[in-house]
């Protein structure tokens, strides 16, 4: 018997509901106040003479001035409701539009942060290689090197989004094995300076950011230069703005070779990237910024990156 009511009450729950006898007339209804408010005032009063004209003539004067002064109050009432719903409406439309930008973005981050640089991972394997059988302390210390350095990006490249917080410390502990690797393998072609107050180290800072900038100085200034040069890296907080300069001394700054590379991982993560993510997370706060030097500055490119300077509280860098 119970079994028997329990089924029951089951079969009266999936019931689909039966639509309400009423429901085209609310229908028609809302429509009609929707017309009503997207007329204007002077179009509803013309239309007003013309039925008062058609009642007349069918000797319903009053059924006609009923109707129009029922439309005068549904206008008037729901003006503003039926305004609000639009914006409601457009704003659903926007914030979606927003998300599936962002989901773009994340996208295309994830697919980027899937391949460490095949280029600079194959030739740091190769030089270790070489290492083993002609200098083996060396090869030992790219070797740990590198072992460093996958163990700071790995978990960069399990964040799912691109607003995840991060600090600066977590990025120069990416940056230090990758300079450190380079030096081995430049040897004395190439000369680092630090300029990276450690009170800034616990300010936020988005992944791999940094580290792109770092790449392209490399791959587009350093690498191609016979005789190497200097890379500069700076830190400083002025108005309330976290500003990282990533400054180097190689060949200059070429506009069509890093554009083409923007979109592309050949790149780093890709500059075009970087300026979508900092849009995202920051919107008009936050920028980034690339030129070559000037004549009295010296050969080679600049680039600056630029957010709103925010120190991570110690309990979440600790969970980080």
């Amino acid at each position: 018997m119970t079994s028997f009511k329990t089924n029951s009450q089951t079969q009266t729950q999936t019931q689909p509901q039966t639509p309400s006898a009423w429901q085209p007339f609310k229908d028609a209804f809302y429509a009609y106040a929707k017309w009503l408010v997207s007329i204007s005032w002077k179009l509803f009063f013309g239309a007003s003479f013309v039925l008062m004209m058609a009642g007349g003539m069918i000797e319903m004067p009053q059924l006609a001035f009923l109707l129009i002064m029922i439309s005068i109050v549904i206008k008037a009432s729901f003006k503003q409701q039926i305004q609000a719903e639009e914006k409601a409406t457009a704003a659903t439309y926007l914030a979606e539009a927003e998300q599936l930008k962002r989901q773009l973005v994340e996208a295309r981050l994830s697919a980027m942060q899937a391949q460490v640089e095949p280029h600079f991972l194959f030739n740091t394997l190769a030089s270790i290689d070489h290492l083993i059988e002609t200098d083996p302390p060396r090869a030992s210390l790219m070797q740990k090197s590198l072992i460093a350095l996958l163990r700071a990006t790995l978990p960069a490249m399990r964040e799912s989004t691109t607003s995840s917080v991060r600090y600066l410390g977590q990025e120069l502990a990416v940056i230090r094995p990758y300079l450190d690797i380079q030096k081995m393998r430049m040897e004395d072609r190439l000369q680092v300076q630090w300029d990276i107050p450690e009170g800034l180290n616990s300010a936020e800072m988005p992944n791999m950011m940094v580290l792109s900038l770092v790449e392209n100085a490399f791959k587009h200034g350093l690498e191609p230069k016979a005789e190497g040069g200097t890379l500069a890296l700076r830190a400083e907080v002025i108005h309330g703005k976290l500003i990282i300069t990533v400054r180097d001394t190689g060949v200059g700054f070429y506009p069509s070779e890093i554009q083409g590379a923007a979109g592309s991982s050949s790149g780093g993560f890709g500059l075009k990237n970087i300026r979508e993510r900092l849009a995202l997370i920051y919107g008009d706060q936050a920028s980034l910024s690339l030129r070559a030097l000037e004549p009295y500055e010296g050969s080679g490119t600049l680039a600056q990156l630029t957010v709103p300077y925010k120190v991570v509280p110690i309990e979440l860098q600790n969970s980080l």
